[in-house]
């Protein structure tokens, strides 16, 4: 697999594992029912696909994990923004600013 092959399929796992995670945050403040089952077995389903997608290539993933950390963060603060409307504070920029600079060390060093 090659580098951007992989860089590409960590940031896919990302964001099935945020979205996953921002189904199944849906679903614990639905009122109604139905739409909670509904989202939650979307959410599932969505967090399978994820565990599926970063567990299925031969990859040397702890050399990669500093690159999925950051891709995890980002999206989880888009998503966090977007969905939620919630926006970063101070502190979560200035600890996004530490993830991204180690995760470029542990990916660019290792």
């Amino acid at each position: 697999m090659t580098l951007g092959i992989s860089i590409l399929t960590l940031a896919l796992a990302a964001a099935l594992e945020a979205g996953g995670d921002a189904v199944i945050r849906l679903g614990l403040h639905q009122s109604q029912a139905y739409r909670r089952a509904m989202l939650f077995v979307g959410g599932a389903a969505i967090l399978f696909a994820y565990g599926w997608t970063v567990n299925r290539p031969p990859w040397d993933f702890g050399r990669l994990l500093g690159l999925y950390v950051v891709f995890f963060f980002v999206i989880a603060q888009l998503i966090s923004y977007l969905v939620f409307h919630q926006k970063p504070s101070p502190a979560v920029i200035a600890g996004g600013i530490l993830i991204s600079s180690g995760g470029i060390v542990i990916s660019a060093f290792q």
